[in-house]
């Protein structure tokens, strides 16, 4: 009997899109919207959870693929910016006893020098740029 119904909802779902990283992630956040909603007294946050859950359930059901991969995609690549801004925060936090950073004038590079020699007249890595600060 068990083993029937597996195989009728395989066939349902044959042409369709599935769970992927953005519905389980959307999964993650009713779950979290439902704990919040049981502890506030807002009218938005007890119906938000059922219309992030309907829009996670068309995703797992949609039948055009292509469009639900595209949006699976950007999650994955804003998902990735993010562990890379994170990882890089980290970096600077740990060296923040020893370097300064400051940013180029000219195109925004992130320049790293050590703290403590005064003001020092600092060159782009990056556009070759010279610009004055104190370390």
């Amino acid at each position: 009997m068990f083993n029937n119904l597996k195989q009728k909802f395989m066939h349902f779902m044959q042409g369709r899109n599935g769970v992927d990283q953005l519905s389980q992630f959307l999964n993650v956040v009713v779950l979290v919207l439902l704990v919040v909603s049981i502890f506030t007294k807002s009218v938005i946050l007890d119906w938000l959870p059922f219309v992030v859950m309907g829009y996670m359930y068309f995703r797992i059901f949609s039948r055009n693929i292509p469009k639900r991969s595209i949006e699976n995609q950007k999650f994955c690549n804003l998902r990735y910016d993010l562990a890379i801004k994170k990882n890089n925060w980290k970096k600077e936090w740990e060296q923040r006893k020893i370097y300064r950073f400051f940013r180029c004038p000219m195109c925004h590079q992130k320049v790293r020098v050590p703290k403590g020699r005064g003001k020092i007249c600092i060159t782009c890595p990056k556009c070759r740029q010279e610009f004055v600060r104190r370390s």
